[in-house]
């Protein structure tokens, strides 16, 4: 299974020693984990350090290393300069890629996306059928801005209409920062795994953002992040601690329906960046956008806490 492992203790040490992830505190062992079973690292903790030779190991595997402020939003992220074996080609194909499969592309991410929101909220017992109607009026490129739309029903729906998005918040907001944060570390490595170039986006393109195709594949996946910390909330755990990052982290392990099977989160996202590459080389759109899970999986969601 995939892991994200997060350092959120100041004055650790990460190591590579014989195939393992080594954490270590004042020259002390207190940790080790395989590193092919590592999808990603998130560091919050000030005075961190690390060999670079673990760098080396983990660029190697495509895992990256995440580094957050201090309301959990993702700063930097290492990434590995080779990701697939057709790597030049395919970023030729996605840099010459035509408007029209673009827009297409980004109409296909959207739908997907409200499709998700639709069945979160119906999975909470909220009216879904504002947000299926929506669906039909996505035309390619998403030039009306459904998704805002969407948006405007959807976060009062979901999480209350006291609620306001505001990544610098704390509260819901912070643990939205880090279920994001763990959600894009694992798209930005399908993204360079499928031998995609993160900086160029489907619909993202602000000239800042490194990893504007990443979030635009994760789009689709965000509900996931929502319903779980919804359930927090519920709880009361309304801080960043390590049981609700512990939460949050398991969201890439969630089954998801995808063609004729069943697969995690981190693997849907993996099949989707591949589809995305193959249909630039292609020049014919073919996404695997994978179908909201049952409401009993949304419900499901941050409930293995109490265990």
């Amino acid at each position: 299974m995939d892991q994200i492992i997060d350092i959120e203790t100041d004055g650790r040490h990460l190591s590579r020693d014989r195939g393992f992830l080594r954490v270590s505190q004042d020259g002390q062992e207190i940790g080790r984990t395989p590193l092919d079973q590592i999808a990603a690292v998130i560091v919050h903790a000030h005075g961190t350090t690390w060999s670079t030779s673990l760098l080396c190991e983990l660029a190697e595997r495509g895992a990256p290393v995440v580094l957050c402020a201090s309301n959990h939003a993702p700063r930097s992220v290492l990434l590995p300069l080779e990701g697939h074996h057709a790597q030049g080609a395919r970023m030729r194909a996605q840099w010459q890629a035509k408007t029209p499969l673009i827009k297409q592309a980004w109409k296909q991410v959207i739908r997907a996306k409200i499709r998700m929101q639709a069945a979160a909220l119906d999975a909470i017992g909220k009216p879904d059928a504002p947000l299926l109607m929506m669906l039909r009026k996505i035309t390619s490129g998403d030039s009306t801005n459904i998704e805002a739309q969407a948006a405007r029903y959807y976060w009062p729906q979901m999480m209350g209409t006291e609620f306001r998005r505001d990544p610098a918040d704390s509260g819901a907001n912070a643990l939205l920062n880090y279920g994001y944060t763990v959600l894009r570390a694992a798209t930005a490595r399908a993204v360079v795994g499928a031998g995609l170039h993160p900086t160029i986006g489907l619909f993202h393109s602000n000239r800042g953002n490194a990893f504007a195709l990443a979030d635009d594949l994760m789009e689709p996946f965000r509900p996931l992040v929502d319903c779980t910390v919804r359930s927090i909330m519920a709880r009361g755990a309304s801080k960043i601690d390590s049981q609700s990052k512990q939460t949050l982290a398991r969201v890439i392990a969630t089954d998801l329906p995808l063609n004729d099977g069943i697969t995690p989160v981190s693997v849907a996202l993996m099949k989707l960046a591949t589809s995305l590459g193959q249909s630039f080389e292609a020049g014919k759109l073919s996404l695997a956008l994978p179908a909201p899970p049952g409401p009993l999986a949304f419900s499901g969601l941050g409930q293995w806490q109490e265990a």
